[in-house]
Parts: C-alpha cells; sequence; structure tokens
C-alpha cells in the first residue's frame, strides 16, 4: 500500500433503520484512494476510488487486526463519542466539529496502518479500502472470534500458575497501581476542565448580554 494515497475526505449523515429496524441517525465516512505515482506534466489526474464506511466497520477492522496480530502495536481509533463535557454540544456525536475530530483521527488511522509493513499488507485491510460490499462478510469468514475465544481460555489457563515468577507478580501490581494512579489523574482532569467550560460558558452569555 505504499503506493496507494489513502485518505478520509468528508463526513456525511444519514437516516436508515438498524438491526433491530428501529430508524437512527448516524455519520458515514468518505474513503478515498488512488495510485501514488506522480501524473505527468499535461497529464490528467486519476480519479479516486471512494466508498463509504461506519465507524462500526473501522471498529470492526481494529477488532480483526488486534486479534490477527497480538505481537503488533495496533493504532488506536479516535473516541467513539464526546467524553466530556466540553466535546459535548447539542448534537453530541453528530456535532460537527466532533465529526471533524473524528474524520481526522480515522484518516491518521488508516494512514498509520498502510504504513505498517505487515498490516498494509493484510488482505482484509486492503478489502476494506476497496470493497465497500461483502467487506464484514470477508472478515467473519476468517474465524478471528474463534481466535479470541481460545486466547481467553489460554488466558485463564495462566492464571491457574501455582507459582508464578516473583519478577511478574511484582510488575503486575506496580501496573494496576500506576493504572489507578492514572485514572484518578483523568478524573480530576475531567473535573478541572469542565469546570474551566463552564466559566467559559458564562463569559459567552456576558457577551452577549454586553454587546
Amino acid at each position: 500500500l505504499k503506493k496507494m494515497e489513502i485518505s478520509v475526505a468528508e463526513a456525511e449523515k444519514r437516516t436508515g433503520k438498524n438491526t433491530v429496524n428501529m430508524q437512527e441517525t448516524y455519520t458515514v465516512y468518505l474513503i478515498e484512494t488512488r495510485p501514488a505515482e506522480t501524473v505527468p506534466e499535461g497529464g490528467t489526474p486519476v480519479t479516486p476510488d471512494t466508498l463509504w464506511r461506519r465507524y462500526s466497520e473501522f471498529e470492526l477492522l481494529r477488532t480483526y487486526l488486534l486479534v490477527t496480530y497480538p505481537y503488533i502495536i495496533v493504532p488506536p481509533l479516535p473516541e467513539k463519542r464526546a467524553e466530556f463535557v466540553w466535546h459535548k454540544m447539542s448534537a453530541d456525536n453528530l456535532d460537527p466539529d466532533f465529526v471533524e475530530r473524528r474524520r481526522v483521527g480515522l484518516e491518521n488511522f488508516l494512514l498509520r496502518v498502510a504504513s505498517h509493513p505487515i498490516l498494509s499488507n493484510d488482505k482484509i485491510f486492503f478489502l476494506f479500502l476497496t470493497e465497500e460490499k461483502g467487506w464484514r462478510e470477508a472478515v467473519l469468514e476468517t474465524g478471528f472470534q474463534d481466535k479470541v475465544d481460545s486466547r481467553l481460555k489460554s488466558l485463564n489457563a495462566t492464571f491457574r500458575v501455582k507459582n508464578p515468577d516473583k519478577r511478574f507478580t511484582e510488575l503486575k501490581q506496580y501496573s494496576d497501581e500506576l493504572n489507578t494512579v492514572i485514572s484518578n489523574l483523568l478524573r480530576v482532569r475531567a473535573k478541572v476542565a469542565d469546570r474551566l467550560y463552564g466559566v467559559y460558558k458564562v463569559h459567552g452569555n456576558y457577551g452577549r448580554v454586553f454587546r
């Protein structure tokens, strides 16, 4: 995929029925791909191939990559919805600013996967970029979900070790404590940011009143 240019060009709101036959509004993202070859002077630029993907399809792709390549750090996806007050608007995850932030994050995700020497050669990833229909079925046919189940069983087996290595026990304890400290720090940060955002909104209202 090094010879292919990839971009998430735009986002579009759509309305349709979900799996339980209920009406819903969602956002789809336009993926454009084209050869990275230089266009000769005076030549006609190659028209990009395009297709639309929902955020849930990006999630499925990343889950597949995580399961198939457990030894590789798969790039993260942007947040699924606004997590903090200063990110939340009247339409929440359909807010234009939030959608644009997510669009950029999704494009960055694809570019990072495409730049990886192993992930970029995965057939399912290539189909994600080139085949709008039938891609989800192709993912499920790989049987990656069965690998998840077998991995969970192997993890359960590791917990039954009678005499675990002391070094790993101490490392796990340290990581658990670090996780707790970081989680508390993030909660405090979120509260401070919420308060600052509240002050910002109040000052904004004052500005409209005294114009």
